[in-house]
């Protein structure tokens, strides 16, 4: 008999486990009246032509035709509902959740702390910061040179990273939107993992200027090298390796110590999303935030166009008036660039998350929300703006994984939690992120990927809790210096800047 899962007591659908034959017995005491794919809905009870369709306990949209119990219900057989109204939602004076503080002994984990009250680091990296494109060839070049001749040199230092970026000029750099961009790469260079060691490669004449990026205390011989200033190819990448080995010496000083968790600020996001990482990987994630918060941990989640059709259910859990108020700001402008490309939200989900089950953005939107757990909201970010604050954050950026990875990263996260039931290789050099697949099958099928499953929900009937509890510890772990998957392999992706601003 074929297993189905249903989430709420009011659903009137539930998913198929695996793939679904014509005539199979399923577990709702009803044979298939066609082939389902795994992951996809099956209708629990006759439903006429403009029913409410319902998964989560909301409404996923209402039927453009009649179905009998057994049928498949898929993408093409929907309406969307219309989206939350923005000028309904009002303020309450409160939370309907509480800050969930753990009793006992709280526990740390072994990482770099930056003083003064900042977060600590999860690595110690040398970050090579760029104020426009064209420098990027030469700053690759000296890349080779710094990985092959210098780190040998600091065993204490884990890497260096590159902060390149399609931004810096050919743009409209005075635009209103421009200042989105270029916060994220100013705040970029202040991750937590990088030491508090600026190193900033500039060419010299770009519109993105070193004063628009740094303090004036900051733009001095120690932290900049502007190449045209540089007699050649040879002197551009001999500076940029000089430059690097005196940064080098600084960070090689740095020692992991035992560290509260107060000082740890991690990311969570999902990509390539299936039916199932609604119900396993992302609750999982979630339980994990609830576990992190509670011990004064900072936890970020995005994604604004996959938490749209829930923005209702996020307002009523901000902790106060400004992020309320923030949360509809930031809903609203994003509202506002979509209609300026003539693009509505069913441009999300992605062709990959709708043969994974996942029919359209309601759907998509419950799913996604389950990373945040349940704690209250204490603060909104716009996309790349610096956090200072702890508990649970909602940091406004687009939903596209490169794009949301080092949005997030510019708002200092030094660990990510990424889930996935497609499947996705993607990584971040800056920061050790942690993969977790939303069921067995695609664990089992990319090896060497991921680093938990949250797949035993399902096949074994462990809860999220159970599984939350296991990535709680790995994020201890790999904050500590466990590598992750992505970093044993050097998967990584570009940092892709957010750019709403024109392109001149």
């Amino acid at each position: 008999m074929i297993r189905t899962i249903k989430i709420n007591s009011k659903d009137n659908v539930a998913i198929v486990t695996r793939d679904v034959k014509r005539g199979e017995l399923l577990d709702i005491g009803t044979e298939a009246r066609e082939d389902i794919p795994q992951g996809h809905k099956i209708a629990l009870a006759h439903l006429q032509k403009g029913d409410e369709v319902l998964r989560y306990g909301v409404v996923l949209g209402t039927l453009r035709k009649d179905v009998e119990k057994g049928d498949w219900i898929g993408e093409h057989d929907l309406d969307l509902p219309l989206s939350p109204a923005l000028s309904e939602l009002t303020w309450t004076g409160g939370p309907e959740c509480d800050r969930q503080k753990k009793p006992g002994q709280p526990p740390f984990f072994m990482g770099y702390d930056n003083g003064e009250g900042k977060f600590a680091g999860t690595r110690n990296i040398l970050a090579i910061s760029t104020t426009v494109q064209c420098v990027k060839g030469v700053v690759e070049a000296a890349l080779s040179r710094i990985r092959n001749e210098l780190l040998p040199k600091y065993p204490n230092v884990d890497g260096v990273a590159a902060l390149t970026h399609s931004y810096g000029c050919g743009v409209a750099i005075d635009a209103k939107d421009a200042a989105i961009p270029i916060r994220c790469v100013k705040n970029l260079m202040y991750n937590p993992n990088f030491g508090n060691e600026i190193m900033v490669i500039a060419l010299g004449c770009e519109k993105l200027t070193l004063e628009r990026l740094l303090d004036n205390e900051e733009i001095n011989s120690d932290n900049v090298l502007v190449l045209q200033d540089c007699k050649g190819a040879n002197e551009m990448v001999d500076s940029i390796v000089d430059m690097a080995e005196r940064k080098l010496a600084k960070l090689n000083k740095r020692k992991r110590t035992p560290c509260s968790l107060d000082k740890l600020c991690i990311g969570v996001q999902c990509g390539g999303s299936d039916a199932f990482s609604g119900i396993t990987a992302n609750p999982s994630i979630g339980y994990c935030s609830d576990l992190l918060t509670g011990y004064g941990a900072a936890v970020m989640f995005s994604e604004v166009t996959e938490v749209r059709d829930g923005v209702h259910l996020l307002a009523k859990r901000c902790s106060n008036r400004k992020a309320f108020e923030d949360l509809i700001r930031e809903i609203s402008w994003y509202d506002e660039y979509l209609a300026k490309g003539n693009v509505d939200r069913s441009a999300n989900p992605t062709p990959g998350n709708k043969k994974g089950g996942l029919s359209n953005i309601v759907e998509k939107a419950m799913g996604s929300i389950a990373k945040s757990g349940t704690a209250p909201i204490e603060r909104v970010l716009g996309p790349g703006e610096k956090n200072d604050a702890h508990g649970l954050i909602f940091a406004a950026t687009p939903a596209s994984d490169f794009v949301c990875g080092p949005t997030q990263l510019a708002s200092g996260i030094s660990l990510q939690i990424f889930s996935t039931g497609r499947g996705t290789p993607y990584g971040l050099r800056e920061i050790p992120v942690i993969k977790i697949a939303s069921q067995n099958t695609i664990f089992s099928r990319w090896p060497g990927i991921f680093d938990i499953s949250a797949g035993d929900i399902i096949d074994k009937g462990l809860s999220f809790e159970d599984i939350g509890k296991r990535l709680f510890e790995l994020v201890l772990e790999t904050a500590s210096g466990r590598l992750c998957q992505a970093e044993r392999n050097g998967f990584y992706n570009d940092i892709v800047i957010d750019n709403p601003a024109p392109i001149t």
